[in-house]
């Protein structure tokens, strides 16, 4: 028998809410997993928006504001301060809070930051919108590293368990494709941020032909629209700490401050913070080094456009061969290549300037660092996950983060007189670089007796399963 018109209506205005309702809920939040390409996607724009504004910053304030190099180093150290010496607290909160509220939170602290230099005019709110715009980046960051890794863990952890007579070998190659899952988004996550790197300073450049202001609303509304996408993409759920103790051996007691009572993982993270000590010499000694040699600093955005093209090309099968490689080979050859740059220039620095290619040894420097990290970056943040067997994993990436940043203090301060004995050709001139090649070639001899051994976990693992 045939509804009447009436009987239909009514029953497609009572389905109608449900489905609808039904639409929303595939579309947003009974996703329990944000997809990797989301991950990746929020690196670049992320990097987009900030290098968009914040390579421009010092421009702005001498040239609209007048102010002098102690103000803006001032300024330009806060922020750097405020965004390293935070991430260990930033990524605590990932941990307590959950990624999803961390990065919106980031995002939105980041706005505000970028707001505040809109009005500023004066120095005390320069400071306050960089202090605020750094603390944004290391409330973010922590907790998109910890997506991204539970993401690599979830990859191999979906293919079937060994069965329970398999033995450590059917572990270890398990262990063998969670490694090589970890260092390829890890690889895909430092390409993506070095496209940001690119393409940020270009748009900036564009807009700050219609002011510092136009960049600084730009950026905000990056942003803006970030948060919306979090809001509407991210699960709301933490990641579930079981998926990864599954290829670990049992989790210990969960506490966001674990990462500090993990010797193993303190002393990883001594030694590991050369390689950001590295890279920021890119900004500290790089200067000196074109001075010395006649290129002049103008040469700058020449050098920092070989260095972004060297790591989007050549990251991806670095990665690939380290990962077959293995940690225990990956770093030490990283910081034995940056060893090996430093120490090239300093024999370099010594020699009076090549007048056919005064900018070589910049290139060497630029080599040695970029081929160095990239051995080194993507294998460790997969390691990350071994050492928090299981436990929230943003405060060990935000300690990773802090240590680096405190190394970065203390080596430029340690590394400041040194450099001005390398700004002309002389015996005296390869002082600081000896010193750096010294940090990298002592690092890539002790950091391998602190990485975790997968063999140890399977075998644990194992026994687990047999009680």
């Amino acid at each position: 028998m045939m509804a009447s018109p009436a009987a239909r209506q009514k029953k497609i205005s009572l389905s109608a809410p449900r489905t609808f309702g039904s639409i929303i809920r595939k579309g947003r939040p009974g996703r329990v997993e944000p997809a990797p390409q989301l991950l990746l996607a929020s690196q670049l724009i992320f990097n987009i928006g900030f290098y968009a504004v914040v390579p421009f910053l010092a421009v702005a304030m001498r040239s609209d504001f007048g102010m002098g190099a102690l103000a803006i180093g001032i300024v330009l150290g806060a922020r750097t301060f405020a965004q390293q010496g935070m991430f260990l607290f930033g990524g605590a909160l990932a941990d307590r809070w959950g990624a999803r509220r961390s990065m919106i939170t980031g995002c939105i602290v980041r706005i505000a930051g970028f707001l505040l230099l809109v009005w500023a005019a004066d120095f005390p709110l320069f400071l306050i919108g960089a202090i605020v715009t750094g603390i944004g980046g290391a409330l973010f960051s922590p907790a998109l590293q910890s997506l991204v890794g539970a993401a690599a863990e979830r990859g191999p952890s979906k293919e079937s368990a060994p069965s329970a007579g398999s033995g450590t070998d059917d572990a270890s190659v398990k262990n063998g494709k969670v490694q090589s899952s970890r260092s390829t988004l890890f690889a895909l996550l430092v390409i993506c941020g070095e496209v940001g790197v690119v393409v940020g300073p270009l748009l900036g450049s564009f807009l700050l032909n219609t002011g510092f202001d136009t960049a600084l609303l730009t950026g905000a509304g990056v942003f803006a629209l970030m948060t919306v996408v979090f809001w509407l993409f991210l699960p709301k759920n933490s990641p579930n700490p079981k998926a990864s103790a599954e290829l670990h051996s049992p989790a210990p007691p969960s506490n966001l401050w674990s990462c500090l009572k993990d010797r193993r993982f303190l002393r990883f993270a001594a030694f590991y913070s050369v390689n950001l000590l590295a890279i920021h010499q890119l900004y500290f000694g790089l200067p000196v080094e074109l001075e010395r040699s006649g290129a002049g600093v103008g040469s700058l955005a020449l050098v920092f456009t070989y260095a972004s093209i060297l790591t989007i090309t050549l990251q991806w099968p670095i990665a690939g061969l380290m990962r077959r490689a293995g940690p225990g080979i990956a770093l030490p050859l990283g910081f034995a290549l940056q060893s090996l740059g430093f120490a090239s220039l300093g024999v370099l620095a010594t020699l009076p300037p090549a007048g056919w290619l005064p900018i070589l040894p910049a290139f060497v420097l630029v080599t040695g660092t970029a081929l160095g990290n990239m051995c080194v970056q993507p294998v460790t943040m997969g390691l990350v996950l071994e050492f928090a067997s299981g436990r929230p994993t943003g405060a060990y990436y935000g300690l990773l983060a802090s240590a680096g940043g405190l190394a970065v203090v203390l080596g430029n301060a340690a590394l400041a007189p040194l450099y001005e004995l390398a700004y002309t050709p002389s015996a005296t001139a390869f002082a600081p670089w000896i010193f750096l090649s010294g940090l990298g070639a002592i690092t890539a001899t002790f950091i391998r007796r602190f990485i975790p051994h997968p063999s140890t976990q399977a075998a644990l693992r194992d026994e687990i399963r047999a009680t």
